[in-house]
């Protein structure tokens, strides 16, 4: 069945940074859309960044673009967020998702079929 994997979450000061991953497995990762969304107590989940199948197109909420980047490497089936000058705001579980429909690339976490299990970002003050 399809797996998603988060890792590299932890706690840091602001300003620092922090680089999670997200391993996938049982499906065709190369084919797929994928994104990162995050989720603070008592908010639904909201969108960080996502990456088109082939990496061509990357795709950025505002409160993030600047500071956060998206990559993969689908021959390891993996994709990346690094995210540097964190702030106290970015605090919140980090999950990583993908979305099977093939379709033109999409901001809202109800279109993800799949998802991590998330990892936990903690940005001090």
């Amino acid at each position: 069945q399809v797996q998603l994997v988060e890792s590299g979450g932890g706690l840091v000061q602001a300003g620092g940074s922090l680089r999670l991953s997200c391993a996938a497995s049982g499906v065709t990762f190369s084919t797929y859309n994928m994104g990162w969304f995050r989720q603070a107590p008592g908010d639904d989940h909201m969108f960080v960044a996502g990456i088109r199948w082939n990496g061509g197109s990357t795709y950025y909420s505002d409160s993030v673009k600047g500071r956060f980047t998206i990559s993969r490497d689908n021959a390891k089936n993996t994709v990346y967020l690094q995210m540097n000058n964190l702030r106290p705001g970015d605090t919140a579980v980090y999950y990583c998702a993908l979305d099977k429909s093939h379709s033109m690339f999409r901001t809202e976490p109800d279109f993800y079929d799949y998802w991590g299990q998330g990892t936990q970002v903690t940005v001090s003050s």
